[in-house]
This record gives structure tokens, C-alpha cells and sequence, in this order.
């Protein structure tokens, strides 16, 4: 098997269908697409690469990220992805961890990276747009246990984890996504905020738009630039983080759009209303799953009871829909435990499977670090991090009620490494002696003020809790 046998597939039955769209217009179709990461192939066997070379993408989203992937792919090296979060730091420990053969860059991106210890040494230099060598029609065979791509996690409890995909575990995750992101009658243009999710959209004979706003400041976009990229491209659906959803509520979307699909952090049922209502005919999707297992779940909100609203309003939690039929799923102290052909079965560095993978006889239960729930019918729901919960409230019950109270512009739970339950709001503190009683009500839970609720820096879509512990904690001693 290989990764791109999908995409490769598509070229052939649709050869001008236009795959993908770059941020700044320019399109190519599918067999110009197939073409070029044949040429590719052929300049980097040159150069010596063969199956199993890792190379380190310093290639930023567009027509010639995806067309190297494909050439790498073609030949079973193994393309290694820094945590675009971390910026320049991501990039270092990526070249620092993964000891890649090969760096693939535009000269920009080259040339910093000599003058960088951990890339310096890198043996050889790869370009995107290589030419000049010919064709290599030819696609390695490989086995499912092969790996296709090394990741890292987001780094938010310390260093970032190396995760290796085999080409197996892909083309699962490729199947998992196949209910949502497969169209049985038309072909989807899909802007997309998620580049890994690029490959699953072309890899289902879809258009795949990269977004024209800069994807490490979600919270900064303009939602009258989305808007308007919808429309020029004929979008039919958005995969796009939280915070976009909330951008949009000051935008209306093109006729052509018919479903927003989001993930990589809450969406919080009052934000998720007015956005429906806002939006009549309009579907909202919540995929739940994570860098290690995707997808877990998903939900149509717009298919949501009123009942079902008014549970997650009263802090019974965030509904993210009933598991997807691949996964594997139990509770361990109410924490959110998965498992199967989808879920990454451990990290390159073996001892960090000891914080998050359980072993039980050959099943490898990857810990996600969620606490949830099963309601009657089957459905999950989210309660927030298991660090953050306890008999008496959760993250989410505690934030999705005070997201409510009068004032309040953000909210953020936390528990501080003594035990300390905190809530932190952003709002007009002239509610604040209001914001006391009402949380006086929940139970001991201290509150401290804020300016604003910092995001996490992949999605811009999760409070940022260890920045506001660090805060709070660094208050207290002072006074």
C-alpha cells in the first residue's frame, strides 16, 4: 500500500478537477498536481532519497507542500512536520529529534536553516520547486507498518512529543474521516484552517482552499476576509478551528456554503447558538479527536434537542457525538481512554508512552487526557481536562455557566498544582461582586480577574490555563 494511492487514484478518474487552491489564487488540477509530484520524485531520488529517509518540511501550506509530500511518498521517505505553534523553536526540536537526511525548503526557509546548529548539519537540501529530472511514475510498495510521517504534539505539558504515522495508521484515519469529509453526490470545495486535512479533502476527489489569513493568529482574522474567500472560490463547507466560529458571528456567509465543521479546541454552546441562529439552514459540526486519535467523534449541532442544549448549558457538558465505529472507547476515573486502527499506538521517544498509552494484552489504550462521559443514548460528552475535574464540577460546567453571567466576555477553569479550583474571567469587572455570589453557588472556587483569556497557540481556541496559573500564582506570593 502507499498514502497517496487515494490521491493518485483521483488524478487518473478526474485529471482537471482542480485539487487545491493557494492563498493567493493560483489553482491546480488534480493531474498537474499528479505531474508535479512526479518530477519531484524524480529530483529528490536524485539527490539520493529512498524509502525510509526522514526529511524535515520547512514548506509552508500550498501547492508545493502537498506536491512534495506526494513525491516523498511516492518513494517511502518519510516527511517530518515541526509543531507550527512553536515557530522557529518547533523547528529546531523537530530537526533535534527526528536526525532527518534532508531538509525540504524554499530558499528562504534554506537558508535560515544554516544558520541553525540543529539543521546545519542536515546532509542535503531539498527544493519544491525542483526541475529538470525527468518523471518518476513509479510509487513504492509499502507495508501498513511503514511510516509515512513524524509529528509532535502542541508541547502544552512541556516538550513536544514525537509522534511517527505509519502509512496503516493514515490511510485508518483517512477511512475514520470518510462519513464527514466524503461527498456521495457532489464535489466539495472546502476551505481548510487543518493542513493535515488537506490530504484527507484530496485525497476524496474534493477542492481543497488554503486560507488567505495567517493560520498561527486564528483569533486575528478578519471574518469579512473568510467570507469573501468563500464566495470567490465557491466554497461548499469550512473546516476551521473555535475561534473562527466565533469570528464569523460578525460576518454572513455565501449562499454556496451549506456546513461548518470545527475542532481543535471547545465550542461553547452559546457561541455555537448564535451562530445557528444566526446562520438558518447552515450545519455546525463539532469533530472530536486529537493529534494521537482522529477522529474520535462528531456531531451535527443543528441536530441537537432543546433538551440536549439545556444539558449543556447546566454544565453537564459539551456533547461531541457518538464515536465514530473504528474507535475503541472506555473511562478510567471518568477520563477518556481510545483505541484502534486509527489511534497512534506510541511516540518516536518510547519513554513517553509511560504518561499517556495503557497496555492491556495487544490493545495499546491511548490516555487523551479529557474526562467525559456516556449518556444514555451513546453520545459523549466533554467535561474538560481530567486534571482540571472532580466529583463536585468540571471545566466545562464551570465555564459554560459563567460564559452566561452578566459581563462576561471569556472564561477559563483551572485547578493550581496545590489543589486550588480558580476561575478566571474577562468581562466588565462591574460585575464582579455579581460574579462572586453567583460562584459562590458552585462551591470553592477562588476567582481572579483577568484582561483577556489567552488562547493556546496551535487553534487560538483553548484557554491557555497554564499561562493563567502562572499568573494567578506569581499574584498570590506578591501579596
Amino acid at each position: 500500500m502507499n498514502l497517496i494511492n487515494d490521491f493518485l487514484r483521483e488524478a487518473e478518474c478526474h485529471p482537471e478537477r482542480i485539487a487545491i487552491i493557494d492563498k493567493s489564487g493560483t489553482a491546480i488540477s488534480y493531474g498537474d498536481l499528479e505531474r508535479r509530484s512526479s518530477r519531484l520524485a524524480a529530483a529528490f531520488a536524485a539527490k539520493g532519497i529512498g524509502k525510509g529517509d526522514r526529511v524535515l518540511v520547512g514548506t509552508f501550506p500550498g501547492i508545493g507542500l502537498y506536491a512534495g509530500l506526494a513525491a516523498l511518498w511516492r518513494l517511502g521517505a518519510v516527511a517530518v512536520f515541526p509543531e507550527p505553534a512553536m515557530g522557529l523553536a518547533g523547528f529546531r526540536h523537530a530537526a533535534s529529534a527526528a536526525q532527518p537526511v534532508a531538509l525540504l525548503a524554499n530558499w528562504k526557509i534554506g537558508l535560515l536553516a544554516r544558520l541553525l546548529p540543529e539543521t546545519r548539519r542536515i546532509p542535503l537540501r531539498l527544493s519544491p520547486d525542483a526541475r529538470n529530472a525527468g518523471f518518476l511514475a513509479h510509487c513504492e510498495a509499502l507495508a501498513p507498518s511503514e511510516p509515512a510521517l513524524i509529528s509532535f504534539t502542541s508541547g502544552s505539558t512541556g516538550l513536544p512529543k514525537a509522534i511517527e504515522r505509519s502509512h496503516g495508521l493514515m490511510r485508518a484515519q483517512h477511512m475514520a474521516l470518510a462519513p464527514l469529509i466524503a461527498s456521495a453526490n457532489d464535489v466539495e470545495t472546502d476551505i481548510v484552517a487543518f493542513p493535515a486535512f488537506v490530504l484527507t479533502c484530496i485525497g476524496h476527489g474534493g477542492t481543497a482552499v488554503m486560507p488567505n489569513w495567517n493560520l498561527r493568529r486564528h483569533d486575528k482574522t478578519p471574518p469579512d476576509g473568510v467570507a469573501r474567500l468563500a464566495k470567490e472560490t465557491g466554497a461548499t463547507r469550512l473546516l476551521v478551528p473555535p475561534v473562527i466560529v466565533e469570528r464569523l458571528l460578525e460576518a454572513r456567509l455565501p449562499e454556496t456554503v451549506k456546513r461548518v465543521m470545527t475542532g481543535g479546541g471547545p465550542l461553547y454552546p452559546d457561541i455555537a447558538r448564535r451562530f445557528l441562529d444566526a446562520n438558518p439552514g447552515l450545519g455546525l459540526t463539532v469533530v472530536y479527536g486529537s493529534t494521537e486519535a482522529e477522529p474520535v467523534s462528531h456531531v451535527h449541532l443543528e441536530e441537537l434537542s432543546d433538551a440536549d442544549w439545556d444539558a449543556a448549558a447546566s454544565g453537564q457538558g459539551l456533547p461531541v457525538g457518538t464515536p465514530v465505529e473504528a474507535v475503541s472507547l472506555k473511562f478510567v476515573d471518568d477520563e477518556i481512554l481510545v483505541a484502534g486502527p486509527h489511534v497512534n499506538r506510541g511516540y518516536l521517544d518510547p519513554d513517553r508512552d509511560r504518561e499517556t498509552k495503557r497496555i492491556e494484552g495487544t490493545t495499546v489504550w491511548h490516555r487523551t487526557g479529557d474526562a467525559g462521559r456516556l449518556d444514555e443514548s451513546g453520545r459523549l460528552w466533554l467535561l474538560g481536562r481530567h486534571s482540571a475535574s472532580n466529583n463536585d464540577y468540571s471545566a466545562f460546567s464551570i465555564e459554560t455557566a459563567a460564559r452566561l453571567w452578566p459581563g462576561v466576555s471569556g472564561a477559563a477553569f483551572a485547578v493550581d498544582p496545590d489543589g486550588t479550583s480558580v476561575l478566571f474571567l474577562a468581562g466588565a469587572t462591574g460585575h464582579q461582586e455579581d460574579w462572586r455570589e453567583r460562584l459562590g453557588r458552585l462551591g470553592k472556587i477562588e476567582l481572579h480577574i483577568v484582561g483577556e483569556i489567552p488562547k493556546d497557540r496551535r487553534h487560538r481556541s483553548k484557554p491557555d490555563t497554564s499561562k493563567l496559573l502562572a499568573e494567578f500564582q506569581a499574584r498570590r506570593k506578591s501579596s
